[in-house]
């Protein structure tokens, strides 16, 4: 006696098994930038301090050892992580035609950010990596070059407008505002900073110094 029904089941298996795409082994690049959003999503979601590699193996659907083979620790992945949850859009820099408007809107973008998740996230990273120079190192330098685009974009235009000199436009002056916005955190221990403190920096310190420079 033939059993229909059992071949009919056979046969649609096949046709499902033959219709499924093959599952690619994902590797180098592809696979390092799937990590990567994985432990961006596990940021986002439970934060730096909840994170595990564990979270992020079964987020990015590879082992954890293989995670571990390109980042030695929690904090590397994270610290290479958070590079991705930077500002990267130098076209969305603040253009009113004025130099102290500019910086204020830029100064009031930087501050809600730091006093968003995302600030949390940096702030509990941060503390975590104090006694690691390598990835203190690498977190500076990514806050360094994801600030210091707009603020010399800002001062480019006010210098061609010829309120400033060409002598400001330098790394080191152009992010005076910020840094000093981070030590307001970093020193006050403070939640978010008022705008009042906003105007101080940008009116007492960031203008005079740039305008010094002309």
């Amino acid at each position: 006696m033939v059993d229909r029904d059992s071949g009919s089941d056979h046969d649609t298996r096949n046709v499902i098994e033959e219709a499924a795409p093959k599952a690619t082994r994902r590797r180098g690049a592809a696979l390092e930038q799937a990590i990567l959003r994985a432990a961006v999503e596990e940021l986002a979601e439970v934060g730096y301090l909840n994170l595990t590699m564990d979270g992020v193996a079964a987020r990015a659907g590879t082992a954890k050892n293989v995670i571990y083979r390109r980042w030695p620790s929690r904090a590397a992945l994270c610290v290479a992580a958070y590079r991705r949850m930077l500002p990267a859009d130098p076209e969305d820099t603040p253009d009113t035609g004025d130099l102290r408007s500019d910086a204020l809107a830029l100064l009031t973008r930087a501050n809600d950010r730091m006093s968003s998740p995302v600030g949390k996230i940096l702030s509990e990273l941060l503390a975590d990596i104090q006694a690691d120079p390598e990835r203190m190192r690498e977190l500076r330098e990514q806050l360094g070059r994801a600030s210091v685009g707009p603020w010399l974009t800002i001062l480019a235009r006010a210098s061609a407008r010829g309120d400033v000199g060409p002598a400001a436009l330098t790394p080191r002056v152009a992010t005076v505002a910020v840094d000093l916005l981070r030590n307001e955190y970093a020193l006050n221990g403070v939640t978010t900073v008022p705008d009042s403190v906003l105007t101080e920096i940008v009116d007492q310190v960031f203008l005079p110094l740039v305008r010094a420079h002309g």
